[in-house]
């Protein structure tokens, strides 16, 4: 693997806040149906710019490489994908979704409301090309 430690030295953290836990169960009061969709490969999922594509450049003796996705392992990978599961889940974060990382949990009062809300936020994955892990996703559950 590439050792990013002196990068990440050099690096300005980006402390994005996570949600408070007691805030996560209020949003959860009187939902008794409820989905988890886990993100496959998260920081995978995040594309470089074309302009930085360069800058992730790393050679070994097979050849020269250049990263098109955010690598594992640089300091702000969670913070840069937490911040992007929330852009894009923004219209629905506080109504029925709640986005932890690369953790995705839809929440309802009932199965008829579930299924709009699970089909809204699976059309809004396809539309911004991201990908569930189906074996470590959880449909119509009745408790988290």
């Amino acid at each position: 693997g590439i050792d990013y430690c002196e990068l990440n030295k050099l690096t300005v953290k980006n402390r994005y806040p996570l949600p408070r836990i007691d805030d996560l169960f209020d949003q959860l009061q009187r939902s008794s149906v409820y989905s988890k969709i886990d993100l496959r490969s998260g920081y995978h999922q995040l594309r470089v710019r074309e302009e930085d594509i360069s800058k992730t450049a790393f050679i070994t003796r097979y050849g020269h490489y250049e990263f098109q996705v955010m690598p594992f392992g640089l300091t702000n990978a969670p913070s840069v994908f937490m911040d992007l599961m929330n852009r894009v889940c923004k219209p629905y974060l506080d109504k029925f979704v709640i986005v932890f990382i690369d953790d995705i949990l839809i929440y309802s009062k009932d199965e008829k409301e579930h299924e709009e809300r699970h089909k809204t936020i699976l059309e809004l994955l396809k539309k911004e090309e991201l990908y569930a892990k189906f074996s470590k996703c959880e449909f119509w559950i009745p408790k988290v």
